[in-house]
């Protein structure tokens, strides 16, 4: 597993009007045009350069450039919303194993089981039985630990996931038609079997298995894509190009 301390960094992001900054400009332009002080109140550039890291290598790595477009579209419409957060939670889970990892061992067990809460201690624990065989991490001191255990939950909290300041409680999101349409496209493109159904990314939907199927066979989003579904499996052929969707589903 590829280990890093972006969490850590990332969690403490007071901006996330960078990720849009970074997004379209590189730092020689940006100090070209007057340095980071023009677009951030974070004070030094040691800190913006730090976070420009992070956010370049967690948020803005795209597997494929299909996933670029989509992100693209969320961006230039609707800039650092509620759904283009969603979406980062995917890319970012995408390009971070350890995010990942706490996702399905801490944060997805406790959604689908129907918990309100994470504790911070329990994320500790998961990181610290993930010690035991990854040599990386055998590097992290016991409060490098603590503290990505705590950033994790805030980083939550930043996607939407979590609410709360001391106590975080679990937020259940419903997933719009349009994110719904992004998610199909996004796990569709993941995919290395034609079986949807045995996709390590389909609880990312959040939802139960039959609400989404359910979901996805309504006619409205005949128009999006092809579904194939016999009980045991699941395929999905798209319809509309990539960088055409949010257009497309927005004036439906």
């Amino acid at each position: 597993m590829k280990i890093n301390s972006d969490i850590n960094i990332l969690g403490s992001l007071p901006d996330w009007d960078l990720i849009n900054l970074f997004f379209n400009k590189d730092i020689k332009t940006v100090n070209e045009e007057g340095g980071f002080h023009t677009y951030t109140a974070i004070k030094t550039d040691k800190s913006v350069k730090r976070f420009e890291k992070a956010i370049t290598v967690t948020f803005l790595q795209f597997k494929q450039e299909a996933f670029k477009s989509l992100f693209k579209s969320l961006l230039d419409n609707e800039q650092i919303s509620q759904d283009t957060r969603l979406f980062l939670f995917w890319n970012a889970s995408l390009n971070n194993e350890l995010l990942d990892y706490l996702n399905r061992n801490v944060f997805f067990p406790a959604f689908y089981s129907g918990r309100v809460s994470i504790r911070a201690e329990e994320v500790t624990a998961c990181l610290n039985d993930l010690k035991q065989t990854e040599v990386a991490l055998q590097k992290w001191s016991e409060i490098t630990i603590k503290t990505t255990a705590s950033k994790y939950l805030t980083l939550l909290k930043k996607f939407g996931l979590m609410e709360g300041s001391v106590k975080k409680s679990i937020v259940h999101p419903y997933l719009n038609d349009k994110m719904f349409v992004y998610f199909i496209y996004w796990m569709v493109a993941l995919s290395e079997k034609p079986n949807l159904l045995g996709s390590d990314w389909l609880k990312y939907n959040f939802s139960d298995y039959q609400i989404f199927i359910e979901r996805l066979l309504k006619k409205r989003f005949t128009k999006f894509f092809n579904v194939i579904y016999t009980g045991d499996r699941l395929q999905i052929e798209p319809l509309i190009p990539y960088h055409e969707i949010y257009e497309t589903i927005t004036k439906s």
